[in-house]
């Protein structure tokens, strides 16, 4: 990725932990700067790996330098949800943008210091003809390849940003930057997983992936969405074939669509198993998914979950370093050394919250048990 002074690297991929994202950024009716940097350091105090800015309102190239100057971890962005701004404030419409104007955005976010950007290549003629095809409840939810589709009917032309996909390559290796190629038509309900037209883009993705590797570019796959248990799997193992085992990078997925509010939890029972079957990279979903714009709490809430499913995943896949870190927390809880635990825990902060406002009379056992602390008899009983 692209260095910046106060940026540390960060490994995604085979034989590496399990990462994870988290998003910030403006939207057209609520654009803060000061919301913006509260949002970014909840995510990074919670352990987010890297943070992707998806402004679309304000002052986005504040925000993203702004972002880009405070973050210690890589930052991402999708250049084209600043194009279309662009465009709005110029009196146009997207749909009226130049391949060369798309581009030139690209080349701005990459020159200011961006380390990953999502580009929606994989959309291509080909697959806007299966999609036109299939029956599906939510149609395309990713906003980026909802404006793409848009303007490829509109001009009648190619996705520019496959036609033009050499030049995408040479801005990405001039600045070292890592392209994430967007899931355009990922599925955006358990009705829709697995169609021809999420199967389409990803066959496109995997010819990109080979491309992006002779041009000496780094690229990740982004993926699916809403997928139900029984498919996750599958569509790990799919990605791994399709695009040559580049890092897959997952939105949860979310199990199921009925927990509105909730969806930090169905995304992280997804992406523990993501994870597990091979996913390097989890992009987190909040409580206040599919109801409104996340503000700083969301988000902590929805690193921790999604740190939590990271986590498993690994222990899941024979991870030593995670293993030992369980056993750690254990050895701790074995001990009845409450502190020590909660020091070595994922979330200590709150796990000390949560002892304090339920702290025992007697300081060797907690309060669920008291007296009665199974752990403490079994040392009597087994002598240790």
């Amino acid at each position: 990725m692209n260095y910046r002074r106060s940026c540390r690297p960060v490994g995604i991929g085979e034989g590496l932990r399990t990462k994870v994202n988290a998003n910030i950024g403006t939207s057209p009716d609520r654009a803060s700067l000061k919301a913006e940097m509260a949002k970014l350091r909840a995510a990074v105090d919670a352990g987010a790996d890297t943070v992707m800015d998806l402004s679309t309102g304000g002052n986005i190239p504040g925000i993203r330098k702004a972002i880009l100057d405070a973050a210690a971890v890589p930052v991402g962005t999708v250049p084209l949800y600043e194009a279309a701004f662009q465009a709005r404030r110029r009196g146009k419409s997207f749909v009226q943008l130049s391949a060369r104007e798309m581009m030139n955005v690209v080349e701005e976010h990459c020159a200011g210091g961006v380390d990953f950007i999502t580009v929606h290549c994989g959309i291509t003629q080909r697959a806007f003809e299966t999609l036109k095809r299939a029956r599906r409840l939510t149609g395309v939810v990713s906003r980026g390849g909802s404006m793409l589709l848009e303007w490829m009917k509109r001009n009648e032309a190619e996705n520019p940003l496959y036609e033009y996909y050499d030049d995408l390559l040479a801005i990405a290796r001039k600045y070292r930057v890592c392209l994430s190629l967007g899931d355009g038509l990922r599925p955006g309900s358990i009705h829709d997983a697995g169609d021809e037209a999420q199967l389409s883009e990803l066959k496109a993705i995997g010819e990109l992936v080979e491309r992006a590797r002779r041009a000496g570019v780094m690229a990740i796959v982004e993926g699916p969405g809403h997928v139900p248990l029984d498919q996750i799997e599958a569509n790990v193992k799919l990605e791994k074939t399709t695009c040559h085992n580049a890092p897959f990078y997952v939105l949860g997925p979310l199990v199921t669509d009925v927990a509105c509010g909730h969806d930090h939890i169905t995304s992280a029972i997804g992406g523990a198993l993501a994870s597990f079957y091979g996913a390097d990279f989890l992009c987190y979903v909040t409580p206040s998914e599919h109801l409104g714009l996340p503000d700083a709490d969301d988000v902590r809430e929805g690193v921790i979950a999604s740190r939590i499913a990271a986590h498993a995943g690994d222990i899941a896949r024979g991870d030593r370093r995670a293993a030992a870190w369980d056993d750690r927390v254990s050895r701790s809880r074995a001990g009845l050394d409450w502190q020590g635990m909660i020091d070595a825990s994922l979330d200590p902060a709150h796990a000390r919250r949560v002892f304090k406002a339920r702290v025992s009379r007697t300081q060797d056992v907690c309060t669920m048990c008291g007296e009665f602390c199974a752990m403490k008899k079994s040392k009597i009983v087994l002598g240790s």
